[in-house]
């Protein structure tokens, strides 16, 4: 894992275990990568709950609740998919915040209107969510690693902004 994904990783785990807050994961391209990035810190287990995998577009559905008609209408790699997951993972996981990422990282699978390399992370909580598309395919392991590294920044940066940082005596 890169360096810039382990500091990300410490410090959302300050951030999280500072204030008593959890979180969770949805990924479908990514396959658990972000998953894997958040808990590279020791001590993970006072706030990562888990994550579902949810690489089919029924397991989406069933687990974390997205839309069917929304898959139906947009695909399963659209913004509001995204939002979705992470509402259904905040939900089925019970915890405060959840990161998700759905999307064509190749070399197959993308369409005229969604090339591979859109891949559509989310984050937050189920009443703000913040999301971000990447469109750029420089092939499926640097796709994934792309998403990761903004997934855990995005993250980051959320956290930051909703969960205060505590001020040291002194």
């Amino acid at each position: 894992m890169e360096l810039e994904n382990r500091i990300l990783s410490r410090e959302i785990s300050r951030l999280l275990y500072e204030k008593g807050k959890s979180v969770g994961t949805a990924e479908s391209c990514t396959g658990g990568r972000i998953a894997e990035a958040i808990i590279s810190t020791p001590g993970a287990s006072n706030y990562f709950k888990g994550s579902i995998v949810s690489y089919a577009d029924e397991i989406k559905e069933k687990l974390l609740n997205v839309d069917h008609q929304v898959i139906e209408e947009q695909t399963a790699v659209c913004e509001e998919v995204a939002r979705q997951m992470v509402k259904g993972a905040c939900h089925i996981l019970d915890v405060d915040f959840a990161v998700s990422a759905t999307g064509y990282a190749g070399p197959g699978g993308g369409t005229k209107d969604i090339p591979v390399g859109t891949i559509w992370l989310a984050c937050g909580t189920p009443d703000e969510i913040v999301t971000f598309k990447l469109e750029e395919d420089d092939g499926r392991d640097k796709n994934l690693e792309h998403a990761t590294k903004k997934a855990m920044q995005m993250f980051y940066d959320f956290l930051n902004e909703h969960v205060p940082m505590v001020e040291e005596e002194g």
